[in-house]
């Protein structure tokens, strides 16, 4: 008996001092999110020649897809190579949506406008994903739009590998990269601007990134090269977070970096692996120095191996990014696309992805998963998809806040009318103009600041510039109900709890 209550007592002290972490099965706030490539057409669309209407009906097969399987985020690509998925003073319309470089498509709506709102009334966050530097996709010029920077600006231009790309080094490329956010961001009501992992690009062997010229005009004295190239990254992101934030505050900056930042047998900091390459030696990005001043809302760095693989263990790749996060929204990017489909056969067992999650889920700094690509999970993987959802996914998760809207306070709107008809409830409020969505929970009489997860109905897109929310009856329960809001920085208010047997019809 004695050794029993002994042990029990070492149980619960190692419990205490957070040795044993409690599994939170339905997590408040988790990020699930999905990168949608156009890139050659990987998710979406699947041909540029495609009619507007097939192209609506797959973007919205994808969006209704993960919005069953309880993922809010997308992630979609809309500057691929020196392009635009939407009306550009800066970039020419993309052939991978029209079928022909600089051709508007046939749509009878704006196509990015019509895209965010479709996922905003699915409860997803759209984060506008853009390729800084990538000029071309390959070497099939002839493809190109006159208009093209390729064709307009060659002394921007640097020929590498089967690729071009913008010069990092020139301050007129980082200038004209900034025009292209200020457009996207002005224009446009998305919830995020997020860069991927290309930055100065992949090495290939016996090839020369030829940037001689730029770097003997612009570095500094006894700069290196290659501290000067890890420079140009770092204006580039810091440019992009001012102007984000100084056009609207509440629009998140991420970024999905190469999973590896450094080898340890490069550098004692860096992690167990054996990376042929790394983000901070071979595509000159620092994403420490980003989290640390403070530029970046959330880094999601693509760690797209298997949990034991020996030269790049996923399970030892996530351990070493939690301990080097600072003070930054981190989510995880995991590789689905290889479920099934690799020479690492781990990735034939169903619960290699599952685990993954888990191990995300279960490790304090990390806030979340974002999957690549959309097409992975939706074409002969149900039984992963199915165990997934049954085990993680269940119930829906509000989106983690930023950690740069510490500061930023949630105003309640104040409820003035309420009305019912036969099929919803109407009300009305002083104000909903900051507001992006209304949580409808079932409640008991007394007030809370908070509500479950679980007791969440229903989430409901608020058009803000209207003063009325309507809630379909079906989405509420017959006595006491609770309605919180999400502002536009994504935090919630104080829940209002109304009795829907008391509203007038």
């Amino acid at each position: 008996m004695v050794k029993q209550l002994t042990l029990l007592t070492l149980l619960l002290l190692l419990s205490s001092c957070g040795i044993f972490k409690s599994y939170e099965k339905y997590p408040k706030r988790e990020f699930r999110g999905v990168w949608i490539a156009t890139v050659v057409n990987i998710d979406w669309p699947k041909n540029g020649a495609d009619s507007a209407q097939k192209q609506k009906a797959d973007y919205l097969k994808i969006l209704d897809f993960y919005e069953k399987e309880h993922y809010n985020a997308v992630i979609v690509q809309v500057r691929a190579a020196g392009d635009a998925f939407y009306e550009s003073e800066y970039a020419p319309w993309s052939r991978f949506l029209t079928g022909e470089e600089g051709t508007p498509p046939q749509w009878n709506t704006d196509v990015l406008e019509w895209m965010i709102a479709e996922a905003h009334n699915r409860g997803m966050e759209f984060h506008a994903w853009l390729n800084p530097y990538r000029a071309t996709f390959d070497e099939n010029f002839e493809v190109l739009s006159e208009t093209h920077d390729y064709c307009t600006h060659p002394e921007w231009i640097v020929h590498y590998g089967k690729k071009n790309y913008y010069n990092p080094g020139l301050p007129e490329v980082r200038n004209h990269f900034q025009n292209i956010i200020e457009e996207l961001v002005s224009n446009y009501d998305v919830d995020a601007i997020h860069f991927d992992d290309y930055f100065y690009p992949y090495k290939v062997t016996g090839e020369v990134f030829n940037d001689s010229v730029a770097y003997k005009t612009y570095a500094q004295n006894s700069q290196s090269i290659d501290d000067w190239r890890r420079s140009n990254i770092d204006s580039l992101v810091k440019q992009s977070h001012v102007t984000i934030k100084s056009l609207k505050p509440w629009v998140q900056f991420g970024i999905s970096p190469f999973g590896v930042w450094k080898n340890n047998s490069t550098d004692p900091k860096g992690s167990d692996t054996k990376a042929g390459q790394t983000t901070y030696e071979d595509l000159y990005a620092d994403p420490l120095l980003w989290m640390k001043k403070g530029w970046i809302d959330y880094l999601a760095p693509q760690v797209y191996w298997s949990m034991d693989l020996p030269v790049a263990s996923h399970r030892k790749i996530v351990d070493w990014w939690s301990k080097n996060n600072y003070n930054t929204n981190l989510y995880v990017g995991n590789g689905p696309y290889k479920i099934r489909n690799n020479s690492d056969k781990a990735w034939d067992d169903y619960k290699e992805l599952p685990t993954q999650i888990e191990l995300a889920r279960n490790t304090p700094q990390i806030q979340g998963n974002a999957m690549f690509s959309a097409k992975s999970l939706m074409t002969e993987n149900d039984d992963v998809v199915d165990y997934i959802y049954k085990k993680y996914y269940k119930n829906p998760a509000l989106n983690p806040v930023s950690t740069l809207a510490n500061n930023h306070i949630a105003k309640s709107p104040r409820l003035v009318n309420s009305r019912k008809t036969d099929t919803e409830v109407v009300l009305e409020f002083n104000d909903l103009s900051a507001i992006r969505y209304a949580l409808c929970y079932s409640s008991g009489i007394r007030v809370k600041e908070t509500y479950d997860i679980k007791k969440l109905l229903s989430k409901i897109y608020v058009d803000n510039t209207s003063k009325t929310v309507r809630i379909p009856l079906d989405q509420l329960r017959k006595k006491y109900n609770a309605i919180s809001f999400i502002d536009v920085y994504g935090k919630e208010t104080t829940p209002i709890i109304f009795n829907l047997k008391q509203v007038s019809k």
